[in-house]
């Protein structure tokens, strides 16, 4: 069964659209996939996460696998983290970036074995990714696929999510820590991470072990979460989403995410670039920011200064499940970056005042 089949909307569905609908879900377009956006409500679906456990399609992720004896090297080219010396099992976060700094897209490299890494990237970005790392290939001696079509993926997240891996699926997971990974007996990987700041497991199969997943999941009473609830709980724990918070406008350094650009490689695409912004300071900075109002700040909405002048732009905004607070992360010039800086918000025809805080909303619960 193809995971991925084209509609006559061009949107494509994953290898779990029938059962979605089956469970009343709310379908919409996301990234170029019709998605379920919610099942019985954002807030249920946010909380069970945060409390107990959520399971999610995800199955809409690009996969590109990289073999071959420069498969590292190749890696360390394209990629702002630094792989070298890095254990199979391992996984990391990071960026691939064009020359000028801006942000391709943000990824996950799992090395699977000495010359062999698995890459997952964004659904919205996929065939963009997939020209851009064919046309960095040169002079690599390497075998590289678009896998995109061959795998399902589901996420298991929240504080019972070892626990119902473990019984449900049958699958040993607790000696995994934060970022690591193994196969699994069925074929494909599990590995320890998620997008919710939950405690939680991400496995890649094929359709077929992934529709039997699913229904396993779903028997054993794990509530089903569709994407809002998804951004929700990545927005309140500061991860960033491309197309909001990095972008080709957007450099991992503007972003604050220079823990994951390691300047002291030898070389990668976009170095001398994000090294020149780090070293000068970027002219914008994203930054988090509470409004001192119940009012909801959305992503394009003006941030100004304390004079009414336009100073930066809403990336995502929510008022919190988890804090219950009025939030958002914003791009702003660098001058107004500082916490507890007093900023305002347009929102329609009123300015709500507010200041700049941490992106982190809320205090994530990974198992280390």
């Amino acid at each position: 069964m193809a995971i991925k089949q084209e509609l006559k909307t061009k949107e494509k569905r994953t290898c779990l659209h029938d059962k979605h609908l089956s469970l009343g879900a709310f379908m919409a377009p996301f990234g170029g996939f019709e998605m379920p956006i919610q099942y019985t409500g954002i807030a249920p679906e946010h909380t069970a996460v945060r409390e107990h456990a959520g399971l999610f399609d995800v199955s809409h992720m690009g996969e590109v696998t990289v073999k071959g004896e420069d498969a590292e090297r190749y890696v360390q080219h394209i990629f702002t983290n630094d792989v070298s010396g890095m254990p199979v099992g391992k996984i990391l976060y990071g960026m691939m970036c064009y020359e000028n700094g801006g942000t391709v897209d943000d990824l996950l490299v799992y090395k699977l074995g000495e010359q062999d890494f698995f890459l997952v990237i964004n659904a919205s970005n996929i065939d963009k990714d997939w020209a851009w790392m064919q046309q960095q290939a040169a002079g690599f001696n390497i075998d590289m696929r678009n896998a995109s079509d061959d795998y399902g993926q589901i996420a298991i997240q929240g504080p019972e999510s070892e626990h119902i891996v473990e019984t449900v699926l049958g699958i040993p997971c607790s000696e995994l820590v934060f970022y690591t990974c193994k196969t699994i007996p069925t074929g494909g990987l599990i590995s320890r991470t998620g997008y919710t700041g939950e405690d939680g497991f991400e496995i890649y199969a094929s359709p077929e072990y992934i529709r039997e997943a699913w229904d396993k999941l779903i028997a054993a009473g794990v509530q089903p979460c569709g994407l809002g609830c998804r951004d929700t709980l990545r927005f309140e724990v500061g991860l960033p989403l491309y197309g909001d918070e990095l972008s080709e406008d957007i450099t991992p350094v503007m972003a604050g995410l220079t823990m994951f650009v390691k300047l002291d490689k030898p070389e990668f695409i976009g170095k001398e670039a994000l090294a020149q912004q780090k070293a000068e300071g970027p002219a914008r900075k994203l930054v988090g920011i509470e409004l001192f109002d119940k009012a909801i700040p959305r992503h394009g909405y003006t941030v100004l200064n304390m004079a009414g002048d336009a100073i930066g732009e809403v990336t995502t905004g929510y008022h919190t499940l988890s804090t219950d607070k009025s939030v958002c992360m914003a791009l702003v010039d660098a001058a107004y970056a500082k916490l507890d800086t007093e900023v305002q918000i347009q929102i329609r025809k009123k300015v709500f005042p507010g200041k700049v805080v941490k992106k982190q909303f809320y205090t994530k619960k990974y198992k280390k």
